[in-house]
């Protein structure tokens, strides 16, 4: 009701009208709007182009993927997947190499940001993480059923 007082008729997405594809996004925003990526790839994932002025982004995925076993770099890597840019096997190889890693970058602004302590951050993280997803093995965590 709001957004018809000031004359807006409904939302659109761009989805509605154009197949989403990130990777094609990416080279269409490259070519068309002097988009710039990160000069380094994202934490958590391999991508260098998505959430890129967002401190928080990470901890996001970081903290699905401990409650999930699910995380960034499995989201875009299954997205490439389906599209056609990778292939499965590439897909988890890429996830053997960046799936769950921790986002340091901000760690600290996080932390200040929740104005919360290092001890108390990893106890919450710890006390999300589902006995049927995580075991600890000589003092590190690891997921049962990671994909192969």
């Amino acid at each position: 009701k709001q957004l018809n007082t000031v004359g807006i008729l409904g939302i659109h997405f761009y989805s509605y009208y154009h197949k989403w594809s990130p990777q094609e996004n990416y080279y269409y925003c490259t070519e068309h709007t002097g988009f710039k990526p990160n000069p380094e790839r994202t934490e958590g994932t391999y991508s260098k182009y998505s959430s890129l002025d967002d401190k928080m982004d990470g901890f996001h995925y970081y903290l699905r993927y401990i409650k999930f076993g699910l995380g960034r770099c499995l989201e875009e890597a299954a997205h490439e997947v389906r599209d056609g840019h990778i292939t499965r096997e590439e897909g988890v190889a890429l996830m053997r190499r960046y799936e769950g890693e921790f986002p340091k970058k901000y760690y600290k602004d996080f932390l200040e940001y929740l104005d919360i302590t290092e001890e108390h951050f990893w106890e919450v993280v710890d006390s999300w993480r589902a006995p049927h997803l995580w075991r600890k093995v000589d003092g590190n965590w690891e997921l049962k059923h990671p994909i192969e």
